[in-house]
């Protein structure tokens, strides 16, 4: 007994060990020895449930799942109620293929359910996901219900929210939804739906609610596909209404309902009815009534209620109570058709129905529609419908079987005597007797029984009333239509409308028609052809806007329809849109030669040349004009019978007469130029286009001779010739005035209560040639008695008395015709004319109005040349006249802008030329001055006037010496005769510019003894004191001498010479002009020379001040600012912006001193999008592209974009212009002086961005490449040595250059002892490889350098740097005092030239670095955080804030530090406040 007792424990202790020893070989996936553990196990213990378990397992593992399925179950055997075994077969299951596995999970997983049931909810609701999933897939609904139902049961029990409960019954009621479109319906899942949805509905929250709204509509749903719950779907329908009486889904249900089962009782009728009252477009109301009249026999209103149902739903049952209606009042037809809408329903019907007629026929109807004739013609019944439908057929067959009697119309005839009334019947011999016997009078007859016994047939209304029209009955016409349109619903009875609007727009009646074709148009929106009828409505109403629109419906809804392009053209072009009329104009000739739009585009394009002729863009104009030709020309070859288009051609022909004849050349078709037709077109000039109108005006007359208007616009051809005769035939003109004569004396005979004729008859006679005053005056007074509102004869009648000298009368005509159209330019130009010639003040004031009028050649010649004369008169600069006149009307460019226009088209007028050119100069318009004077002497040259060709010679040299040509100048002057002043001193100035001094002197020599007043003289002597460097004593001593002087003194150096010039000049009292310009800039110069820079700034805020009218002071306080006082740079750009605001030719400069101030104030397109330096300097390049100064600007503007972009982080916009805007400023014009140093700077600007980008290899190959060019270019030398230095420290961070680049380096930059950036550079190198003392002597050397050039900026920056450089060893706590004696020597020199913040930020450090806690530190440090200015750049505000928190923690004084605080909140400075909270928590 011992010995079994000590065995039993012996083996416990096996399996236990055994059982340890498998569990640990499954975790090692050691699945076979976990095997022979187990078997162990089972030798010990036979019903070991776990190593039943872990055989399962393991043999799963193992791929072995029969074995696993039988262990598994021998240890669910064992122990039924233990989870292992469960979840084991539950695995084995999910992850084996095998059916009879799949069969079986689903039982797993109930059992899963129970056991997790009580343990762990959260695996049993994934265990019944799992299921659930299952069971639909199986689509076994009843089990998936149970699975819900017992989840939902859970979830109860767990006491969880209601929404999460309505949840879950609603994807329930979701799941299950489908089993009721299954054939056969379980009884149980519907019950189970039918739980769900009521538990929800119980459980919702708020009722009545949205989804509460939901979820009784999806009830609804269900119970509506549940046979036998009628009771219950009609309760919740009525549950539903109550709570929601706007909701039509369940009266739609209820309706649904009802029409399917046919048993329409009051509460049938009443949700109809109900449901409409609702929904008035609802097809179920409708289709219910319909049904409902039908039982009722009530068969008119089933058919109108049907009817309309069926056109919002399509329903089998409807098209068969339709039909039946119907076929109730003998409408067989329209019963067949409905027959054949509901898929030809009745033919089961109709099979047993064999021996009635009226069936028959509907079968053979059915037959018919399916295509089948032959069975359709062997039904005989003895019917009307039969023999119609049989005549119908041979009607449709063909144009033989028409005409054939014994086929439709014997047919038709057999039909209307059995049925007489079936209307279709009578509608047929109507169009019988119309189209087949002509016999209008039966047809008409035909048509009026057929509309009788059918209103609703409008063809046959139709028919009549088209034939009731034709025979011009409209009495009859109008009553059917009445009748018709007094009968119609809205929409409904389109023919009608349609017909009587067509009557309407015939008899003139057009706001009548346009209410009957929108009616018709409500009826089928979609008809294009009704669009097009309303838009000629429209139009012959004058409704432009509104005819466009509906011919361009039409166009939409058929765009092959060309009509309504054209009309939609031809109203454009009426309305004045003649680049829009043109457009639609191509669109039509480019499918067809459509003569009215070929007519129609000429026209538009004559119109736009003589709007471009307005302007004086005559090469624009003569394009159009050649179009103009071709396109008429292409309509006279189609239609050479009208004479409108040859009228047309000669319009155009003749319009060239206005142009310049070196533009006027035009090419036309060889026919029209008279030549062969089988040549090509030939360029023909302006006499010779002009002859080509003459013949188009005598072949319109051929056709209507009768005609006034051509016999005028004949006349006016060869008045046209006659001011234009052809080079070197001067014989021919009086002819040609003669022949005009006569063709304008035939149109006065034919229409003589045409004014326009009278006109220019009179206009005619006065010409010189006839010189007929008497019978221009006659003519002119016959005029104005036809047309009292004749502004054209009175000018003209006025013009007439101003060449007869009679001033008074003249005044009259202009007054009278100035009263009559004061827009009209000619009278204003006579009045300007009369007023020239008395010597009245007011002549350039009206010569300016008529250029303000419009472009007329003598206004704008006249007030050129006032405009001259006033300029030349220096006497009246200060007068009031002057600065009304010249200076704020703009008289200046508004002149050179009129004579521009003048001169492109007049081209043989020195004169003109000579003020242009006067005028551009006054405009700082250097080459357009020198091609207009050019032009001039051209001119003269070939006429026999020497004095005039003299002055125009004189003015052309002084062109060519402002534009810098002084070669050519002195060749110009030499070629004037040398006796005036102006031309002598012009060939001084121009061979002392070419580098001549000799002649210069000698011709300045010549001057002196020209010169008739001492003043003269004085100018002659003081240019000849600055050729000889002299002093010359004058008898009069002018300010320029002093000008000179002080400049001279400017030049070497010598402020004290400059200094008693300027004294001496200031003394000569107050200047105005150029004057006072010339002196603010001398003193500017001499402040800068004498280091007083803010002063410079100042001054020339003075001279603003002083004189705010100036926009050349304007400019130069812009220019300086920048330069002298870089602070004040805002202010810069305004006072740039005023100098291009108050002047135009200032204002270019201005323009790109504005940018330059905005670059100096950092102002990027970051701060502001609108008013930044790339924004300026765009514009200045557009204003001013030919100076290479404003490329260069931009190039910087560009660059300081980019910079302001790598700053914020983002990406930069500008990239890879560097080289493209280096190119364009190297293509410019630059003076020798400047182009090294503006190149070298545009180089380094390129280089510096591609470094900045990070291309050194591109940066360093553009070095290169220059150096090709120019290898003495000590520039671009320099900027190769900064490329190459900048990829060796890149290389390698901690590279340490070699002395032998440096030494390289410090050669590169002595190489530029100029360029104070080199230095600063190589100082920086310096400090950055640790030698300090060098650096010290590089900002040393810059700091001598800018003193010598005077350029204060620099000397700031040069101190600021070597105080930055020298306080670096002072914040590392480098022993000895040098270095922050360096930094208050720094710092203070920069105070004497000027306040600095930044100074002060040094000084302030440099005490809190020294003596930290002293008081001075405070001092220094508030004085830069409490300042109120605005000049303090907020980074030096906040790094001294920075610094006085630390101070002030460092002291404790808590008061001082709240005051700082607050001070930062009013500020906005959150980053102190943060640094606050660090050093509180640091403390802490």
């Amino acid at each position: 007994m011992v010995n079994f007792e000590m065995f039993i424990i012996m083996s416990n202790k096996e399996v236990k060990a055994a059982l340890k020893s498998a569990r640990e070989a499954i975790k090692n996936k050691e699945f076979k020895e976990a095997l022979k553990h187990c078997k162990t196990v089972l030798k010990l213990e036979k019903n070991n449930y776990n190593a039943w378990v872990f055989i399962g397992l393991a043999a799963s593992e193992l791929e072995q799942p029969d074995q696993s399925q039988t262990a598994y179950k021998k240890a669910v055997e064992l122990e039924p109620e233990q989870l292992l075994a469960w979840q084991g077969l539950a695995n084995l299951y999910e992850k084996t293929d095998q059916w009879d596995f799949k069969v079986e999970l689903p039982n797993i997983y109930q059992k899963l359910v129970e056991l997790y049931a009580s343990s762990d909810k959260k695996k049993c609701y994934e265990v019944i996901k799992k299921l659930s999933d299952i069971y639909q897939s199986d689509k076994e609904y009843s089990k998936l219900a149970e699975v819900w139902l017992q989840l939902v049961q859970l979830k109860e029990e767990e006491a969880v929210d209601k929404k999460e409960l309505v949840q879950l019954l609603q994807q329930m009621t979701q799941l299950l939804s489908d089993c009721l479109n299954e054939e056969e319906q379980d009884n149980e899942t519907q019950k189970h739906i039918i739980t769900a949805f009521e538990k929800a509905m119980v459980l919702m929250d708020p009722v009545p609610g949205e989804e509460h709204k939901k979820v009784s509509a999806d009830y609804i749903k269900c119970l509506s596909k549940m046979p036998l719950e009628e009771n219950k779907m009609k309760v919740a329908c009525q549950s539903m209404l109550s709570l929601y009486p706007n909701q039509s889904y369940p009266l739609e249900v209820l309706c649904s309902h009802y029409l399917k089962t046919g048993y329409l009782d009051e509460d049938a009728v009443s949700s109809f009815t109900k449901l409409l009252d609702l929904t008035p477009n609802n097809g179920l109301g409708h289709l219910g009534l319909g049904t409902k009249a039908l039982q009722e026999r009530r068969y008119q209103d089933a058919i109108k209620d049907l009817s309309q149902g069926l056109k919002k739903m399509s329903s089998t049952t409807g098209w068969y109570n339709l039909a039946e209606a119907q076929f109730k009042v003998h409408r067989y037809s329209n019963s067949a058709t409905s027959c054949s809408q509901g898929n030809l329903i009745f033919i089961a019907v109709i099979s047993e129905a064999e021996k009635d007629p009226v069936l028959l026929v509907l079968k053979g109807r059915a037959h018919l529609n399916k295509g089948q004739i032959n069975q359709a013609l062997k039904q005989r019944p003895d019917c009307g419908e039969f023999y119609f439908l049989l005549g119908q057929l041979y009607w449709d067959m063909g144009e033989e079987t028409r005409k054939d009697r014994s086929k439709a119309h014997t047919h038709l005839l057999k039909a209307a005597k059995l049925d007489p009334h079936l209307g279709c019947v009578f509608r047929y011999l109507g169009h019988y007797y119309r189209d087949v016997a002509n016999d209008y009078g039966r047809a008409q007859g035909c048509y009026k029984k057929a509309f009788q016994l059918d209103d609703d047939d409008a063809e046959s209304g139709a028919a009549s009333v088209d034939l009731s029209m034709r025979q011009e009955d409209m009495d009859t016409a109008l009553s059917i239509l009445q009748s018709v349109i007094e009968k119609a619903t809205p929409g409904s009875a389109k023919w009608a409308w349609m017909r009587r609007g067509l009557y309407y727009l015939k008899t003139g009646e057009h706001q009548q028609a346009i209410s009957d074709l929108q009616a018709a148009l409500r009826a089928d929106p979609e008809d294009w052809v009704c669009w097009e009828c309303l838009g000629e409505a429209y139009l012959n109403r004058r409704s432009f806007t509104a005819a466009l629109k509906a011919f361009g419906k039409a166009h939409q809804l058929q765009p092959c329809s060309i009509y309504s392009v054209y009309q939609a053209a031809a109203i454009k072009q009426t309305l004045g849109k003649f680049k829009e009329a043109v457009s639609e104009y191509l669109q039509i000739t480019a499918q067809q030669d459509y003569v009215p739009a070929l007519k129609g585009l000429g026209e538009c394009q004559l119109s736009l040349a003589k709007t471009l002729m307005e302007d004086c863009r005559d090469g624009g104009a003569i394009d159009l004009i050649q179009q103009a030709i071709q396109n008429l020309f292409r309509a006279v070859q189609l239609r050479p019978d009208l004479s409108c288009l040859w009228k047309l051609l000669g319009d155009a022909c003749t319009t060239v007469c206005i142009v310049s004849p070196n533009k006027a050349r035009v090419l036309v078709p060889a026919l029209l130029a008279g030549l062969d037709p089988n040549t090509e077109g030939h360029m023909l000039n302006q006499s010779q286009v002009l002859k080509a109108g003459e013949r188009c005006y005598a072949h319109a007359l051929k056709l209507m001779p009768e005609v006034p208007s051509l016999w005028y616009d004949l006349g006016i051809n060869y008045y046209r010739q006659a001011t234009k005769p052809p080079e070197g035939d001067q014989t021919s003109l009086s002819l040609l005035l003669e022949k005009a004569q006569q063709c304008l004396k035939k149109a006065v005979m034919m229409g003589s209560g045409n004014h326009s004729h009278w006109n220019a008859l009179g206009v005619i006679s006065m010409n010189k040639g006839l010189e007929n005053y008497a019978l221009a005056q006659h003519c002119l007074i016959k005029s104005i008695q036809v047309e009292p509102n004749n502004v054209v004869a009175w000018t003209n009648l006025g013009t007439l008395y101003l060449k007869k000298d009679n001033i008074e009368l003249a005044h009259k005509a202009f007054k009278i015709a100035q009263s009559l159209e004061p827009l009209y330019v000619n009278c204003w130009i006579g009045q300007a004319l009369i007023a020239e010639n008395v010597g009245s003040y007011d002549t350039m004031d009206l010569f300016r109005h008529t250029t303000e009028l419009s472009t007329h050649m003598e206004g704008v010649k006249g007030y050129a040349y006032w405009v001259c004369s006033t300029l030349l008169d220096k006497s009246n600069r200060d007068s009031e006249l002057y600065r009304y006149n010249i200076l704020q009307m703009n008289a200046i460019s508004a002149a050179q802008v009129a004579l521009s226009k003048y001169t492109e088209r007049i081209q043989c007028d020195p004169d003109a030329f000579i003020m242009l050119g006067y005028l551009n100069e006054h405009l700082q318009l250097k080459r357009q001055a020198l091609q207009a004077y050019q032009r001039a002497v051209e001119l003269l040259q070939s006429t026999s006037s020497s004095e005039e060709l003299a002055f125009s010679l004189g003015c052309y040299g002084r062109a060519l010496c402002t534009s810098g040509q002084w070669e050519e100048a002195v060749q110009v002057y030499n070629s004037t005769p040398l006796q005036e002043l102006s031309d002598l001193v012009g060939l001084a100035l121009a061979y002392c510019r070419a580098g001549l001094f000799p002649e210069s002197i000698s011709a300045y020599e010549r001057a002196l003894a020209v010169a008739s007043s001492e003043k003269e003289k004085a100018y002659i002597l003081t240019a000849l004191a600055l050729l000889q460097n002299r002093q010359v004593h004058c008898a009069e001593p002018i300010s320029e001498s002093l000008l000179c002087l002080c400049a001279v003194g400017l030049v070497h150096g010598d402020a004290t010479l400059a200094s008693a010039a300027l004294t001496e000049l200031l003394k000569q009292g107050s200047a105005s002009g150029n004057v006072v310009e010339q002196r603010c800039l001398l003193t500017c110069s001499l402040l800068a020379l004498q280091g007083n820079f803010s002063a410079v700034q100042r001054e020339a805020s003075r001279a603003v001040h002083s004189n705010p009218g100036n926009a050349s002071l304007w400019a130069l306080l812009s220019r300086v600012v920048p330069q002298y006082y870089p602070r004040k740079a805002n202010g810069g750009a305004v006072a740039g912006h005023v100098a291009c605001l108050s002047s135009m030719t200032q204002g270019k400069r201005a323009l790109l001193h504005s940018g330059v101030n905005q670059l100096a104030s950092g102002r990027n397109s970051g701060e502001d999008r609108h008013k930044n330096a790339l924004k300026t300097m765009q514009r200045a390049v557009l204003l001013c592209p030919d100076d290479p100064a404003t490329w260069a600007g931009l190039m910087a503007a560009c660059h300081t974009e980019n910079t302001s972009c790598y700053l914020s982080g983002s990406a930069p916009r500008r990239q890879a212009l560097e080289q493209i805007l280096m190119s364009v400023v190297s293509e410019k014009g630059i003076e020798r002086p400047l182009a090294q140093t503006l190149e070298g700077w545009v180089l380094q600007q390129a280089v510096t961005g591609l470094m900045l980008e990070g291309q050194l290899e591109q940066a360093e190959a553009l070095c290169t490449q220059v150096l090709n060019v120019s290898p003495e270019h000590p520039t671009v030398m320099l900027s190769l040595r900064q490329v190459q230095c900048q990829r060796l420290l890149m290389a390698n961070s901690g590279t340490v250059l070699p002395d032998t680049v440096l030494e390289q380096l410090n050669n590169a930059v002595m190489m530029n002892p100029t360029n104070l950036g080199a230095w600063h550079w190589l100082a920086e190198v310096y400090r950055n490889q640790g030698l300090l003392v060098q650096a010290v002597m590089a900002y040393r050397q810059s700091l001598q350098l800018a003193s010598q050039l005077g350029v204060h900026s620099c000397q700031v920056a040069s101190l600021l740097r070597l105080a930055l450089l020298a306080f670096g060893p002072c914040m590392a706590g480098v022993p000895g005092n040098e270095w922050q004696d360096l930094v208050l020597e720094a710092t203070t020199e920069v105070l004497k030239l000027d306040s600095s913040p930044v100074a002060l930020l040094f000084q302030a450090l440099l005490q809190y670095v020294t003596k930290m806690a002293a008081r001075e530190t405070r001092r220094l440090l508030e004085r830069l955080v409490y300042v109120p200015s605005q000049e303090f750049p907020v980074t030096v505000v906040q790094v001294a804030s920075w610094y006085l928190l630390r101070h002030l923690h460092a002291k404790n004084d808590q008061e001082l530090m709240n005051v700082l605080l607050q001070h930062a909140k009013m500020n906005g400075d959150q980053r102190l406040l943060e640094f606050h909270s660090l050093l509180a928590s640091s403390s802490s």
